[in-house]
């Protein structure tokens, strides 16, 4: 019997792509973080939903007092680090946390130190530039989507020849 292959997953370096991405890094320069963590946060399930690949995104507390904590919004798992511990210790243990034989993990980060220890640990890298491309791609895939199934909503007609939509003209005439 085949082994399942498990759900792929995307580790996102929160505070990294808030940086790294334009819409969010200016959000982070006019002080609000919380709006830019949110909107991180959102676009991330939105993805998350699209592509089917599983995402956590962790975001650093070095600086910050207390304990670490874990939460879920919109069904994209999201880890606060606790106080001393980087996000790129807590990406690392949660490499190494899901690494599987049949999962394929990505970490997307522009951090090049971070890189070169989870290249180590088996995970693929998703550089933030790389991040944005792809959402956007798939943003524009799926406005596709929605205008080709918005036209053939429309366009479902029955075709007649000539002569049968004469004779209906004639009868919606009468």
């Amino acid at each position: 019997m085949a082994k399942r292959k498990a759900k792929q997953l995307l580790i996102v370096d929160g505070y990294n792509i808030i940086g790294a991405w334009p819409d969010l890094r200016l959000l982070k320069d006019q002080d609000r973080m919380d709006e830019a963590r949110d909107q991180l946060i959102s676009k991330m399930a939105e993805y998350q939903s699209y592509t089917g690949l599983k995402v956590i995104i962790v975001f650093d507390a070095y600086n910050v007092p207390g304990i670490g904590r874990q939460m879920e919004d919109y069904q994209v798992e999201i880890y606060f680090t606790k106080k001393k511990e980087t996000a790129d210790e807590k990406i690392e243990q949660l490499v190494s946390q899901f690494h599987q034989k049949n999962r394929q993990i990505y970490v997307a980060t522009s951090d090049y130190t971070s890189q070169r220890v989870i290249f180590g640990q088996g995970a693929l890298r998703k550089s933030a530039r790389e991040l944005l491309l792809d959402m956007e791609n798939a943003g524009n895939e799926i406005k596709r989507e929605v205008e080709k199934s918005h036209e053939e909503g429309y366009s479902r007609r029955i075709t007649l020849n000539d002569e049968i939509a004469k004779i209906f003209e004639k009868w919606r005439r009468e």
